[in-house]
């Protein structure tokens, strides 16, 4: 019995110290949160889709209130967040330009054909690494949705075979863009509506063996855009989104049809 009594007081007197120890570590080392950081939280959308570039809405009011980061960060948000953050924090900012996801492939299942059929997960890194893929095209969207999947508004759709963007709901968080296993989705502004709609870098020769409407690098549309607008990256024609094209021309002389106006 005596033994009892022993382990018994020995094991609360233990409990005690330890419990002691914890109250006394909750009081003197809690590392105490600035209550701006909850107030910012409330007033970001919750959407926790990492378009800012941090890990999620909690993550970017801390960023904000600890570390002075930018409040015009938050596509989702707009400019009712925008100004609600500017009276939280005293802080000037204008609205960061609005820009969309696209995905730059126009080769669907009537202009780009398949090499083999699939028939793994749907998914389109599975697919990427099955024999590099089934479609034709190395460079073409697989169409597996994935980056569907990825994004939290529902702003993407698989449109005969390709992934397609309603630039009206993108909400510009970039999940799809993390998500592409060819990296065919860029973010580019929304007031820019032509848009070469391949991203092969093969010759000539072997696009056109592969996709109906891709682009065969002839130089064309770079000569006929004004200020470089359009320019030529190996085989590829690539708009620079930071400049202004609004040159019919450069769709209608395209050889190979993809260039068009979105």
């Amino acid at each position: 019995m005596t033994m009892v009594i022993q382990t018994v007081l020995t094991i609360g007197g233990a409990g005690l110290v330890c419990g002691g120890a914890l109250a006394l570590a909750a009081r003197f080392l809690a590392v105490k949160e600035d209550p701006r950081v909850a107030e910012v939280d409330g007033i970001l959308p919750g959407a926790n889709c990492g378009g800012c570039g941090y890990a999620g809405c909690a993550a970017y009011a801390e960023a904000i209130v600890l570390e002075d980061a930018p409040i015009n960060l938050c596509a989702p948000g707009g400019a009712e967040i925008l100004s609600k953050l500017a009276g939280a924090t005293g802080q000037t900012a204008q609205m960061a330009e609005h820009k969309v996801a696209i995905v730059l492939c126009g080769g669907d299942v009537e202009n780009a054909p398949r090499k083999f059929d699939y028939n793994g997960v749907a998914d389109c890194q599975a697919a990427h690494t099955t024999g590099g893929g089934d479609k034709a095209c190395p460079y073409g969207c697989l169409g597996y949705a994935s980056c569907s999947r990825a994004c939290p508004v529902g702003a993407i759709e698989i449109v005969d075979g390709i992934a397609k963007v309603h630039p009206d709901l993108c909400i510009s968080c970039g999940a799809c863009v993390r998500t592409c296993p060819r990296a065919l989705i860029k973010m580019v502004p929304y007031a820019r509506k032509i848009h070469v709609m391949c991203s092969s870098r093969d010759k000539g020769p072997a696009v056109k063996k592969a996709c109906k409407v891709g682009c065969i690098g002839c130089t064309i549309c770079a000569k006929l855009a004004e200020d470089e607008a359009i320019k030529m990256q190996g085989f590829l024609a690539v708009v620079d989104y930071d400049k202004e094209l609004d040159n019919d021309a450069v769709i209608e002389k395209c050889p190979g049809k993809c260039i068009v106006r979105i």
